[in-house]
């Protein structure tokens, strides 16, 4: 919880570097509260306003993370745009944020792991 805290207080932060542990912990906890959210809709029959506002609040830190996450692979935020790229981009996108960090410090600042 607290690397998602972290990612949503730096919201609007795309400048620097996250590790691959910050950006798949945000993403795990992304997940399971909307999925959450999702499910109480479901049962109490409301229509997706809940889910929609959740998913517009959290739009721009997950971009910014994810755009930190690529810095720290040594590729530019920029490269966010190829999960619009059908099926492919999604698959190549996770391949980029599964890789491991660059060891020294890059054009985006130093290793987040140090």
């Amino acid at each position: 919880m607290v690397w998602y805290l972290k990612a949503l207080k730096n919201y609007a932060g795309f400048q620097g570097r996250a590790s691959r542990k910050e950006y798949w912990m945000f993403m795990l906890f992304y997940s399971m509260i909307y999925i959450l959210i999702l499910i109480l809709e479901s049962i109490a029959n409301l229509p997706p306003v809940i889910s929609g506002l959740y998913y517009l609040s959290t739009f721009l830190p997950s971009l910014a993370v994810a755009a930190r996450r690529l810095h720290d692979t040594g590729k530019s935020g920029w490269w966010n745009l190829i999960v619009l790229i059908p099926l492919i981009g999604v698959i190549i996108f996770i391949v980029f944020a599964c890789q491991d960090s660059q060891k020294n410090a890059n054009q985006y600042g130093p290793n987040p792991k140090i």
